[in-house]
């Protein structure tokens, strides 16, 4: 069987944790034959990190410098779980250097950006992948078979949202995803893009939208060693930074098929931990789906009989191959993790057979369009034309 050797960039964040866990897993529940992988670098900036990181893949380099991975000859695949604002330069020198390319969203800072990583990777032949975890979920397959078998006709209408509370609080600490340096497109880019992939993957291209992007909390304190999902007690003497990036926005979109689309999402919905839905009405039927039935689709049909038309909840079950990889039983519920294998063992597969899988960095590339036309719209106040 194949091997493909990997370098995981950000090894000690959220992400890192995930990727590295995710290539080492998936040969349990997927198999081995479309190759294997073996984490052969982490890398971290930072002094504690070889300590930390050494238990994570027993015989791997622990380096700082992400270059050194990108250089390593060892190396076949760099993946990216780094800040969004280093996802460009770390992804150009990793193709320029002849590394199949796997990188958590946001793909760029910039539609051009995106651009030229597609155009690079294209060029060289190499396999690319953007970390949109969440469509791989196995009853978003089933959604994709009902919509492309002309089940619910033709879509007239796709409405979505993702909202999570981190930044509810006033008084929530202030971290790098609020730094209009280090994530320039702020929630659009970080949760709106989670949203767009759902578009791209069941009703295809945007060809224009207006997008009301907004901060509601313009100064946070900043908490030493505060993360993502930690609580912190302020002790009333802390600095304050500016938010520099949306916190939320709303948005309106017309698809290439003619479908229209109503979007919202943010990072400062009170209450809400993880909210994650959308619904597709179609001429015939309709389907609609919320994270919180995680493996559960509702579809809608005309064909029903009049007085026994309704929503049905139809539950994925080990009838698709890809969920009974990991569960027996329907309604047991894959999980993120699960996603993220799943994902994982897709980009060794495609390096290995030379096939990609979406979402390239093509896919990205629109994906990429649709944040800048957000960024460009709310500046403007317009609606901006994607091409």
């Amino acid at each position: 069987m194949a091997e493909v050797r990997v370098a995981v960039l950000g090894a000690m964040g959220w992400m890192g944790k995930v990727h590295t866990m995710a290539y080492q897993t998936f040969p349990h529940f997927l198999g081995t034959s479309g190759g294997t992988a073996r984490v052969v670098a982490l890398v971290e900036d930072h002094p504690n990190a070889a300590a930390e990181l050494g238990f994570r893949a027993q015989g791997a380099k622990i380096l700082r410098d992400w270059r050194d991975a990108v250089q390593d000859a060892d190396v076949d695949l760099i993946d990216i779980c780094l800040p969004d604002s280093l996802h460009y330069q770390v992804a150009k020198a990793a193709l320029l250097a002849g590394k199949h390319v796997y990188c958590e969203k946001p793909l760029a800072n910039t539609a051009a950006e995106a651009r030229e990583l597609a155009d690079i990777a294209a060029e060289k032949g190499l396999i690319t992948r953007v970390g949109h975890a969440f469509v791989r979920n196995p009853v978003h397959d089933l959604a994709k078979e009902i919509i492309e078998a002309g089940e619910i006709g033709e879509i007239k209408l796709f409405k979505a949202c993702q909202h999570v509370d981190m930044y509810g609080d006033p008084l929530a600490p202030y971290m790098w995803r609020a730094n209009g340096d280090l994530a320039p497109t702020g929630i659009v880019g970080d949760t709106g893009t989670h949203v767009f992939s759902f578009m791209n993957f069941l009703v295809g291209r945007v060809t224009s939208l207006m997008s009301d992007n907004y901060i509601v909390t313009t100064r946070r304190p900043v908490v030493s060693g505060s993360a993502l999902g930690a609580s912190s007690v302020l002790r009333g003497d802390e600095e304050w930074a500016d938010v520099t990036n949306p916190d939320g926005a709303n948005v309106l979109c017309k698809f290439a098929n003619g479908a229209r689309g109503l979007i919202d999402f943010s990072r400062i919905a009170t209450g809400r931990k993880f909210m994650q839905t959308y619904e597709i009405y179609g001429t015939k039927g309709s389907l609609s789906y919320t994270y919180d039935g995680v493996n559960r689709l509702r579809f809608y049909t005309n064909d029903d009989d009049i007085g026994r038309r309704g929503y049905r909840e139809i539950d994925v079950g080990p009838e698709n191959k890809t969920y009974g990889a990991f569960l027996p039983l329907p309604n047991f519920a894959l999980g993120y993790n699960e996603t993220k294998i799943i994902e994982a063992a897709e980009v060794i597969r495609s390096i290995t057979t030379g096939r990609p899988v979406w979402p390239t960095f093509e896919a990205g590339h629109h994906i990429c369009q649709i944040v800048d036309a957000c960024m460009d719209s709310a500046r403007f106040g317009r609606w901006v034309d994607i091409s």
